[in-house]
């Protein structure tokens, strides 16, 4: 047995074709993972930015209906100012159909409810395939494990004589799969925790900021003339 026999290529090529396959199946979940990882981590940063962007420009003091004016019909906005612009959207359409405050602030408050909702998909989006990776890639990897021992031993079998020398390569080609799965389970588990906290924290924020929304419009519908302002 030399060094070449027990290098970490040579026990790969050497496996059978079913550990081959699992080897396969966990380098590709974690490429998949981690392109998940960096693609995700981008978007909750951006997602970030653009909140403290627009709430820094809701609670400047401008009036609504011009910040309402200022974002574009056919342009879909995302976090806060999607959960305002469908707020204020059905703020209008309701405002002069009935003079109902509650009328108008439940409608208010199912189309920010369905904006969070359409959010909270968006932000986590592809968090469940990490999740996928984070559980099952151990099981793959110990399968190809499993396989590989069982191979070894069929293989021993049929030999006159069994030595360490003879036993140790098959036992570590088999224990290779083990380690790539570890290997792909391991940042899934870490970044799949990391990403939900702080796709979770937004979410919380965008709840508290729709809660505020429909506190001040609650407020300006008891005033004069329901039309809303920062103020």
């Amino acid at each position: 047995m030399n060094d070449n026999t027990m290098s970490i290529p040579h026990l790969i090529m050497s496996a059978s074709i079913v550990v081959q396959l699992v080897m396969l199946l966990l380098v590709v979940g974690s490429i998949l993972s981690w392109v998940v990882i960096f693609q995700r981590s981008i978007a909750l940063r951006r997602a970030k930015q653009e909140y403290n962007q627009f709430e820094e420009s809701f609670w400047s003091g401008v009036d609504l209906n011009e910040l309402y004016r200022e974002i574009p019909a056919d342009d879909p906005r995302h976090g806060a100012e999607h959960i305002f612009q469908a707020g204020f959207r059905e703020f209008n359409r309701l405002m002069p159909k009935t003079r109902s405050a509650d009328t108008v602030l439940e409608g208010v408050q199912r189309s920010m409810r369905v904006a969070w909702s359409r959010e909270e998909d968006r932000l986590t989006q592809h968090l469940v395939f990490l999740a996928t990776v984070a559980s099952a890639s151990p099981y793959i990897g110990l399968f190809g494990t499993v396989w590989g021992i069982m191979g070894s031993f069929q293989s021993l079998s049929m030999t006159q004589q069994a030595t360490l020398a003879t036993v140790a390569p098959w036992i570590a080609e088999a224990l290779i799969a083990t380690a790539m799965g570890l290997f792909a389970a391991i940042p899934a588990v870490i970044f799949y925790n990391r990403l939900s906290n702080n796709a979770s924290r937004l979410l919380g924020k965008y709840e508290d900021f729709a809660e505020e929304f429909h506190a001040i419009l609650h407020r300006n519908l008891q005033g004069r003339d329901g039309k809303p302002s920062a103020s």
